[in-house]
């Protein structure tokens, strides 16, 4: 029965969960990053000339 007991224990301890979420949402975030690479860099890229743009105007 005391095996048991530490099973149960086992499957209820929450230590360490924080780690493995941050871990998760940071795959997640990469993965995203890598499929949609190309729209964030036009974006990114529009936005610097806009920049430029208005600088080179003042």
């Amino acid at each position: 029965m005391g095996e048991l007991k530490g099973f149960r224990e086992f499957l209820t301890e929450e230590d360490g969960m924080g780690t493995v979420e941050i871990i998760l949402i940071i795959v997640v975030l990469v993965g995203l990053v890598i499929i949609f690479k190309e729209q964030i860099t036009k974006i990114v890229n529009s936005i610097f000339k806009k920049i430029t743009n208005q600088t080179n105007k003042l």
